[in-house]
């Protein structure tokens, strides 16, 4: 297996999926916290995999990796305070409390050395550099000399 695969047990996902874009909106505006799924590439390259997770908005500290066997899940909970005040005849204040969270999990090729992924947090998005070991490395064709 030289491929990531993903699961996703989200109900968004499948309600979306169910009942198409138009019922998933109606729920994901009627519902007090959101589950929201971020956009994922997933690329090979020469020395490894590499997974991006756009997620802008949230902190280093929001994001759990946890590796079991060859499963990695990518999780995140966010918790937004909004308070907002209107000047009227009447002063009040009303406070909004905002909590999103979402999970990934993609199973790892055998090809990939796990005790050497690294992650890293830059501008909205999660970086997880995933290197492959060193037997699954494609390696360069060379010449084998024949002796006599």
């Amino acid at each position: 297996m030289n491929s990531l695969t993903r699961s996703n047990n989200n109900l968004p996902s499948l309600i979306e999926n169910f009942f198409g874009r138009d019922m998933n909106d109606f729920f994901n505006t009627n519902m007090p916290s959101v589950s929201h799924v971020p956009a994922v590439n997933v690329v090979e390259h020469q020395d490894g995999f590499r997974i991006e997770v756009a997620a802008p908005g949230l902190k280093r500290e929001d994001f759990k990796l946890n590796l079991n066997h060859n499963n990695l899940s990518i999780s995140a909970y966010q918790e937004t305070k909004k308070e907002e005040t209107d000047q009227t005849n009447e002063k009040y204040t009303r406070r909004e409390f905002s909590y999103s969270s979402f999970q990934r999990t993609f199973t790892l090729p055998t090809s990939v050395d796990a005790d050497n992924i690294q992650a890293s947090y830059t501008d909205g998005v999660l970086k997880i550099e995933l290197p492959k070991r060193e037997e699954a490395k494609v390696k360069p064709a060379r010449q084998i000399e024949i002796g006599g």
